[in-house]
């Protein structure tokens, strides 16, 4: 099953003290390229991080997200009071007061307010032998979803390609009904020219037949015909197998391109170039489909 580059996938694991949420995102790309944000605490583990994307994803432009919250009645920056600070304050606030014959002394919000009276001492919030489990476990979670979406999507893709591959195949069909009538055509259109020239003169049908032959060989499609019928054939194992096969099918389009191109430059029939109209236009949305193929 063929896998579309578009995705998103979320996922959380739990710690002794912490949660860990990580979302993946991604969209289409010539070549893998991730963009990894992680908390400073497992900033350490960035690049076994990336080894497990690239081993789950061969292409696509891939954000990943990582934020730790504290786990229900946890907290990771708990307060601290420093008493000794505070009546330090507290003592000289009054002493001021005594000296200047004041009344009031220092109120408790005044005290407590007073710089290193109230901190937060932050704590690590990951185990650093929990660290990597942790992360390991959110991201892999994460990536599985990803795939599963990006699966999902590419077998609607893959659904499209091969009904477009059919429209495709059908004006193939066209082209080579039509191609020898076209021969047929051509050698009635040379005839009567000859005739009217010649006024009535014998004709010299060995020169026609020379004319024809000539002509027939120039726009002889036969080769081209063959390859595309390969060229389907292919397109069609491509969209059954596995794999990326995105670069694949791209360079396929483009040599099917090109045989419908010859053909239609050889073309010396209305419905050929008809056929060979639509069939570019067939190509071109396929084109469009196959850039968001993995």
């Amino acid at each position: 099953m063929i896998r579309s580059m578009t995705g998103y996938g979320r996922a959380e694991a739990t710690g002794a003290r912490t949660i860990l949420t990580v979302e993946c995102k991604s969209v289409n790309h010539r070549h893998l390229d991730v963009a990894l944000k992680l908390p400073r605490v497992l900033t350490a583990f960035e690049s076994d991080a990336r080894r497990l994307i690239q081993s789950v994803l061969p292409r696509g432009r891939i954000d990943v997200s990582c934020t730790l919250t504290a786990a229900e009645g946890t907290v990771l920056t708990p307060l601290t009071v420093n008493v000794a600070q505070a009546k330090e304050y507290a003592d000289a606030a009054r002493k001021v007061a005594e000296s200047l014959d004041l009344a009031d002394g220092p109120s408790l919000a005044w005290v407590m307010g007073q710089s290193g009276v109230l901190t937060r001492e932050e704590q690590t919030p990951v185990a650093p032998e929990d660290a990597w489990p942790l992360l390991e476990q959110a991201l892999s979670a994460a990536l599985a979803e990803l795939v599963e979406r990006r699966e999902t999507e590419g077998a609607a893709l893959a659904q499209e390609l091969a009904n477009l591959g059919s429209v495709l195949a059908g004006y193939v069909e066209t082209v080579a009904q039509r191609a020898p009538a076209s021969v047929e055509r051509r050698a009635a259109r040379l005839r009567e020219r000859m005739q009217t020239i010649l006024a009535g003169a014998e004709l010299d049908h060995a020169r026609l037949a020379t004319e024809v032959a000539v002509w027939a060989d120039k726009t002889d499609v036969s080769e081209e015909l063959a390859r595309l019928r390969a060229h389907l054939a292919q397109l069609t194992a491509l969209l059954a197998g596995e794999g990326p096969v995105g670069r694949t099918l791209d360079f396929l389009i483009q040599e099917i391109h090109r045989e419908v191109n010859t053909i239609g430059s050889k073309a010396d029939d209305l419905e050929i170039s008809q056929a060979v109209i639509a069939a570019k236009s067939a190509l071109e949305k396929m084109r469009e489909q196959v850039q968001n193929v993995e």
